[in-house]
């Protein structure tokens, strides 16, 4: 696949002065829409208060603003199909069914050349202080683009609470609470201006991140706020504000974000910084700013073990460098195969400095406990099943890998045996793996690289600024060229020659736990056989190791 690339948007310091935004057709649209609807429920509740039906206080006349992301991507000329509206009077449920009543009359459909299916289904999502989720916001597809709607707030925050008190506020109010001055810019709808109560304007000229208020004291409140900051610094390659990155590692404010976020929360920031281009420049500013415990760990165990970071840009690094290199043939290009596997990558990149230390004994079950790592991922970033499993036997077949890269270096007895490593492969891929041996071979790349060459290797460019970095990818380069001279790279997908009916009728036996292995003695069989259709051979080999695998 190839190489992910940033975003294509303008440079902030090419933004013109005073910035204007321009609509394009079905934004423009969706602008006389929402500017209709509100002046049609002004006129209603106007109507409804002189009639004496209303028992609601009277309101200011709507104001409609696009808020945050929006209105920062238009100005950087990046598109964007999801829209926040903030309203001045109303609540966001309250307005998307007055939105909804005005298009009910075919009139307004038809003024507005709406067509049925440009009406989405109104979804709201509820209030959930205990998730950092402090208003209801209802959203409702309209006009092609997703569109978010929830009136403007102000926010107080007691020292004795996680949860803020949440009230009506005014624009400005609304934009000093949000995390940072570029995403609080709004477009008013009824001006057709852009408001800018925090410089953020002048902010996305200049490339930086930089907090409304305070820094401490803001991200004391919400201290998600550290990895949104980070988040967006890395996807648009800005520079975070001096006065909140001193204090963004602030032994308070990491603490804060261990017990007042949740950790779901926390593994979206992750997940999005991880599927960004620049993934590389996230994990960077987790490294320099001193996040990465506060992130990657259980916050529930006391004794979670910390491991060293020393090495650790070796292995993100060298992440990064083989993506930006990527051509055909080459260590990317062989094991990162698709997007969801970029995104697995970056995130095994992230764990990689818990090889370091040793597992947990066993349970008292017997079973192995679950690797550091795996813990770190399910209880620090809430990462799913699916992951957990592929993270696990990353750290389960590492050594295997290992060994067999190894062999692959030193030429050694059986390095042409096919059976032998097209069996290792369809192990890595069935147990615990998911379909995703590629990927346990590149987290053991990275794992081998950061032991190997450790914080010396700063790799850029074309080539390793070292020559341990250089020699490290050398072997494993050898390695996956030699899994291709064995033509055992798809070798999970290999259609068996022999199932167990063959089996049990040539062996004249019932079905038992000795299936398993004997199907696996008749693969074997296969790989070193290529080519061949006829399953006789296999089945002989099967009834060769009759004793051997216990069959009666």
């Amino acid at each position: 696949m190839p190489s992910a690339a940033p975003a294509s948007h303008a440079s902030p310091s090419q933004l013109p002065s005073p910035p204007t935004i321009t609509l394009n057709a079905r934004e423009e649209q969706l602008k006389n829409l929402l500017l209709e609807a509100a002046k049609y429920m002004d006129n209603r509740d106007l109507n409804q208060a002189g009639d004496g039906h209303s028992t609601q206080p009277r309101r200011d006349p709507l104001v409609l603003r696009w808020a945050g992301g929006w209105v920062r991507d238009k100005l950087l000329g990046i598109t964007s199909h999801d829209i926040d509206t903030a309203i001045n009077s109303m609540t966001g449920e309250a307005f998307v069914d007055g939105l909804r009543d005005y298009c009910d009359d075919p009139a307004n459909k038809a003024k507005h050349g709406l067509h049925d299916d440009d009406i989405g289904r109104l979804h709201t999502v509820p209030r959930n202080p205990d998730k950092s989720k402090h208003l209801a916001t209802s959203t409702i597809k309209l006009c092609g683009l997703d569109v978010d709607f929830v009136n403007l707030r102000k926010e107080t925050y007691a020292d004795d609470s996680r949860n803020p008190e949440v009230e009506f506020g005014t624009a400005e109010e609304d934009a000093l609470r949000r995390d940072a001055t570029i995403n609080a810019l709004f477009y008013n709808l009824n001006t057709g201006k852009i408001e800018d109560f925090t410089g953020g304007v002048a902010d996305l000229q200049a490339g930086l991140i930089r907090t409304p208020m305070e820094p401490l004291q803001t991200f004391l409140d919400d201290p998600l706020r550290v990895l949104r900051l980070v988040r967006f610094a890395s996807r648009f390659g800005f520079r975070i504000d001096e006065a909140a990155e001193s204090v963004m590692g602030d032994e308070r404010v990491l603490e804060n974000l261990k017990i007042k976020i949740s950790r779901e929360r926390i593994g979206v920031e992750l997940e999005k910084m991880m599927k960004d281009a620049n993934a590389v420049a996230a994990l960077r500013f987790i490294d320099r700013l001193g996040l990465y415990h506060a992130v990657f760990t259980d916050p529930n165990r006391s004794n979670m073990p910390r491991p060293e970071l020393h090495a650790w840009q070796a292995a993100y690094n060298c992440l990064d460098f083989l993506e930006r290199n990527n051509t055909p043939g080459s260590i990317y290009a062989l094991l990162v195969t698709s997007e969801e596997a970029r995104y697995i990558a970056w995130t095994l990149a992230t764990l990689t400095p818990f090889e370091q230390l040793p597992d947990d004994p066993p349970l008292r079950s017997g079973r192995p406990a679950p690797p550091l790592l795996t813990q770190a991922a399910r209880e620090g970033f809430k990462a799913p099943n699916k992951l957990c499993s592929i993270i696990t036997a990353a750290h389960t077949h590492r050594l295997a890998i290992l060994k067999l890269k190894d062999l692959v270096k030193t030429q050694g007895n059986g390095v042409r045996e096919r059976d032998r490593f097209g069996m290792a492969i369809r192990e890595w891929d069935t147990r615990g793996g998911g379909g995703n041996w590629r990927l346990q071979v590149l987290y053991a790349l990275l794992v081998d690289v950061a032991e190997r060459v450790g914080g010396q290797a700063v790799v850029c460019g074309e080539r390793p600024e070292s020559q341990e970095m250089e020699d490290v990818l050398r072997e494993w380069q050898a390695f996956l060229d030699h899994l291709i001279d064995l033509d055992v790279m798809d070798a999970p997908s290999i259609k068996r020659l022999v199932d167990g009916n063959m089996l049990t009728k040539a062996l004249g036996v019932r079905p038992g736990r000795w299936m398993g292995a004997a199907l696996d003695v008749a693969l074997a069989w296969q790989l070193r056989n290529p080519g061949v259709t006829n399953p006789s051979g296999a089945i002989e080999e099967v009834i060769k190791k009759r004793d051997e695998l216990g069959i009666n």
